[in-house]
């Protein structure tokens, strides 16, 4: 089972497609920025106020990049959901997505579609035979 949590008034789990807004401070000026880092969910930890996520995202020239938020800190504007991938998940961590590509993580995500699909199909297809 898939864990699960909230920041503010989103809830987001393990293996959902994120973007963080972040607050950023320029150094020696009184200037903030809004920084965003979209990316996979692949790890919640901690409990209360302690809770972070470790979002992962593969960048330009497949290099992948994780960085670890804690959920409750000032700097965290906002959480988005930008896929939703909680119902495939049958892991706390999704750690093994390291050694995955771009591709075979896009394929993962297909997968799970289809079998939210399969049982709608399935419903259509049975018919009922009167005695």
């Amino acid at each position: 089972m898939a864990i699960m949590t909230t920041h503010k008034e989103t809830t987001f789990g393990v293996g959902d497609v994120v973007r963080v807004h972040q607050r950023l401070f320029e150094a020696g000026t009184d200037k903030s920025r809004v920084q965003v880092f979209e990316g996979t969910v692949i790890a919640i930890r901690g409990k209360d106020m302690g809770k972070s996520a470790v979002v992962r995202r593969i960048g330009s020239q497949n290099v992948g990049m994780e960085m670890i938020f804690p959920l409750n800190a000032p700097t965290i504007e906002k959480v988005e959901i930008s896929k939703a991938g909680v119902k495939g998940v049958r892991q706390a961590k999704l750690y093994f997505i390291r050694e995955k590509s771009r591709r075979e993580i896009d394929k993962i995500y297909s997968r799970t579609h289809k079998k939210d699909l399969e049982p709608q199909a399935k419903k259509k297809t049975v018919k009922k035979t009167a005695k």
